[in-house]
């Protein structure tokens, strides 16, 4: 297949996630500002105070505040290196591996057109609260992400560019809205749950629909699914389950210590680290298919209606349920012209 200029863009997301990684990588263990002498240690284990203290130190208070008495926790080192060094590469590498995946696969397979081509008739998908409840959710997610990118890369990666107050300034910003806008992004989660639920469990046809790859491999027809495939039934549980685990573990580090100690904390955050930069892989690879990736995909959740050869070919089953012909040799004048707005499957006037 002939590699065009539109493909090698296509390759840009991921060349400059890799180009963020080699920034990070070597500076996530750098302390900002410090000044290192050939008589600096090189490690932990060099420090004269971390030699002589060995375990964890615990002392008396008299507020009531007991945890403060704790004045060396081995546990918060190792959880410090983990999250200046291992947990920005781990989800560095799970997030750009995912852009850089897409990226060629675009190269190489390129938009998943209509093969039928455009029916010049529409069909309802979603209705007026699906569409709600989908971009209440994915904006507060895209302002969470961002903003929760800066609190984890942006130190290292911003004050050389920016300098200390302008990071200061975007950090606390940052770290207002990320936590304000998780309260919408459960809402939306929530909304999800109720209106899709019954329509994302497991049916054996999903078999047949992994085992075909959904048809994305070749230029075909695609498996027969219902209102949704096996592929975004995988996405809608690892959003309702995953943001979720992320609200969770996020809470409890917005309210401290109301449910756990340091360690839970500390377990907290690693679970709210690397279970958001999956979650966000996958949602690259959602934004990718209802995008650039699929011809006729967005229109589900840009107005609601998607084009009539579209769902033939992705949801035929869906089509049966709603007792519209799925044989694209029908046309369309065969499909019924009234629209029942209590049935998303009808089609638009």
């Amino acid at each position: 297949m002939p590699i065009t200029p539109r493909k090698i863009l296509g390759l840009l997301p991921g060349l400059l996630v890799a180009a963020f990684l080699f920034a990070a990588v070597p500076s996530a263990h750098a302390q900002l500002d410090q000044v290192v002498t050939p008589n600096s240690p090189s490690s932990k284990e060099e420090v004269e105070l971390y030699q002589q203290l060995q375990g964890k130190v615990q002392g008396y208070v008299s507020i009531p505040d007991g945890k403060l008495a704790t004045l060396v926790q081995p546990q918060g080192r190792d959880w410090r290196e983990f999250r200046n060094y291992y947990g920005r590469i781990i989800s560095g590498v799970v997030m750009g591996g995912m852009l850089l995946g897409l990226a060629v696969f675009y190269m190489f397979r390129g938009k998943i057109r209509i093969v039928a081509g455009r029916a010049g008739r529409t069909v309802t998908r979603f209705m007026p609260i699906d569409r709600f409840a989908h971009w209440l959710t994915a904006t507060s997610f895209i302002v969470l992400g961002l903003t929760g990118l800066v609190l984890a890369f942006g130190r290292p990666l911003m004050i050389p560019l920016i300098g200390h107050e302008a990071f200061t300034a975007l950090a606390t910003y940052g770290k207002f809205a990320h936590n304000f806008l998780s309260f919408p992004f459960v809402l939306g989660i929530l909304m999800m749950l109720v209106l899709w639920i019954k329509d994302n469990i497991p049916e054996k046809a999903d078999l047949t629909w992994i085992k075909q790859g959904g048809g994305f491999l070749n230029n075909g027809m695609h498996p027969e699914a219902g209102r949704f495939n096996a592929g975004q039934k995988m996405i809608f549980w690892t959003i309702v389950l995953g943001g979720l685990a992320m609200a969770v573990s996020g809470y409890m580090l917005m309210f401290p210590f109301y449910l756990t100690g340091v360690n839970g904390m500390q377990i907290s955050h690693i679970v709210h680290w690397l279970g958001t930069a999956v979650l966000m892989a996958v949602i690259f690879g959602h934004i990718y298919i209802g995008t650039i990736g699929m011809e006729g995909a967005f229109d589900a959740m840009g107005n609601g209606e998607v084009d009539l050869n579209w769902a033939r070919e992705h949801h035929a089953g869906w089509l049966k349920t709603q007792g519209i012909s799925t044989d694209t040799r029908d046309g369309p004048s065969k499909v019924p012209t009234h629209r029942d707005p209590q049935s998303p499957g009808l089609p638009a006037e």
